[in-house]
């Protein structure tokens, strides 16, 4: 059964908004994203679970971004299945960053993720990050 577009947007803009809110430094922006009891896990940072972390993950994220590092998440090529009020959903990702007046691009990779309806709202329940190769951000 296909998925319904509405929840293929829904889920899609959740990526999107996570995205932004990562690479622009907002923290509670990036919180918002997970339900609650929520994971998180990347070659970046480790495993991270429920909100304390995931905001402490964030607000390291925010502070490499206010020291003037730009990071780009750059998403495409999304899956997604839903099952009623839970869904699988993957795309392929490239991590551009800016930093000092140089720019490089990180390995590609893919998030695959579990994504859960809570009151109507799509957010993350499990978020995996599988990078092609090695990506060391210095400062985070």
């Amino acid at each position: 059964m296909p998925t319904p577009i509405e929840d293929r947007l829904a889920i899609q803009d959740l990526f999107i908004r996570y995205a932004f809110a990562l690479d622009g430094g907002d923290v509670e922006g990036v919180v918002s994203c997970f339900a609650p009891g929520a994971s998180l896990e990347s070659p970046v940072v480790g495993v991270k679970s429920g909100e304390a972390e995931i905001r402490a993950f964030a607000q390291r994220f925010s502070a490499f971004h206010a020291s003037g590092a730009q990071l780009r998440h750059v998403l495409t090529n999304f899956a997604i299945t839903v099952d009623g009020d839970t869904a699988r959903a993957k795309c392929y990702l490239v991590n551009i960053l800016t930093r000092d007046g140089q720019t490089v691009m990180g390995p590609p990779g893919r998030y695959d993720c579990t994504v859960t309806r809570v009151k109507g709202e799509w957010l993350f329940q499990h978020r995996l990050v599988v990078l092609d190769g090695v990506f060391k951000l210095d400062g985070i």
